[in-house]
């Protein structure tokens, strides 16, 4: 069998993937993709590099964060998943491989553009897995509006609130939890870079994310935390159904990378390990960029 160690040719990896125009309610599920997303869940091979390590990461219930929480607990580290209630099932699936490879799972509900929330997701996270010392800031909201006069002011606090102020509220009251050698990493994305007309608004919290975690890098190096980026470019997960690109442009998203194709989320999952594992120790304020060779500044 396969993993992630396996030599191929990335240009003709996911050769069968066509993913057909399709549409999902609210945040979209894992399990309500008509053409499954690649979380690792039967290709990635953990060899120990974050043995006894305590993860939160947020949206870990699907994509880029499931493939996550799945690489982390076979790399041996107990992990806390927060997602939307509305998404119990395919938490419930990612809280199952966590366990079957022999780590602690907590799993935390609730929707993290409450501030309350996202402190006592931390508290919650700190208390269930008996400290804290990586966490990955990936829950994001994404929706495409055309014209920025049909951007509302709702949907536009909402987009800020669920990917600036929630990293803000949670980082904040990560640190004090995180001891030397601990490690912060965000998602951001390659709209930070290129941002797409439609999704104008999106993009900027990207950057928003980019600028404050480079930040934060410099002001908490001092004290042994490093903090870190991963930029994906187009990754196949329910995000994209579920309002974030138009629905008839998602067969040919993908094929704006060098690459040809949609990334998956197993995929992303190796940045995320290596940046919180002891290998990256002298990597600081980076942006890894997974994107399929999408050219950044």
């Amino acid at each position: 069998m396969s993993d992630q160690y396996t030599f191929r040719d990335p240009s003709q990896m996911y050769a069968d993937f066509a993913p057909q125009e399709v549409s999902q309610p609210g945040a979209g599920l894992d399990s309500g993709l008509r053409d499954p997303a690649d979380l690792g869940a039967d290709t990635y091979r953990g060899s120990g590099r974050l043995r006894g390590r305590k993860a939160l990461i947020t949206g870990g219930d699907s994509g880029i964060g499931a493939a996550t929480a799945i690489a982390y607990a076979r790399e041996g580290a107990d992990v806390a998943i927060s997602y939307l209630a509305e998404e119990e099932s395919d938490a419930d699936a990612v809280a199952k491989l966590v366990t079957a490879a022999g780590q602690k799972v907590v799993k935390i509900p609730g929707d993290v553009t409450d501030a309350a929330h996202c402190r006592s997701m931390v508290q919650t996270a700190v208390d269930g897995l008996g400290g804290l010392d990586a966490v990955v800031v990936n829950a994001g909201k994404q929706q495409f509006v055309e014209r920025i006069e049909d951007i509302s002011d709702e949907e536009f606090d909402a987009t800020v609130k669920t990917n600036v102020y929630a990293m803000f509220w949670i980082v904040k009251a990560a640190i004090p939890h995180l001891p030397p050698g601990s490690t912060i990493i965000g998602s951001s994305s390659i709209q930070a870079y290129a941002p797409s007309p439609h999704l104008i608004h999106y993009a900027m919290t990207k950057a928003s994310i980019n600028t404050f975690l480079k930040g934060l890098s410099q002001q908490v190096a001092d004290r042994g935390i490093r903090v870190n980026v991963v930029a994906p470019g187009p990754v196949w997960t329910p995000l994209q159904t579920a309002g974030g690109q138009p629905t008839e442009q998602l067969p040919e998203v993908g094929g704006q990378t060098p690459l040809g194709r949609w990334g998956q989320p197993a995929e992303l999952a190796p940045a995320y390990v290596f940046l919180a594992s002891a290998e990256s120790s002298f990597v600081v304020g980076e942006t890894l960029h997974v994107n399929g060779g999408m050219p950044t500044p």
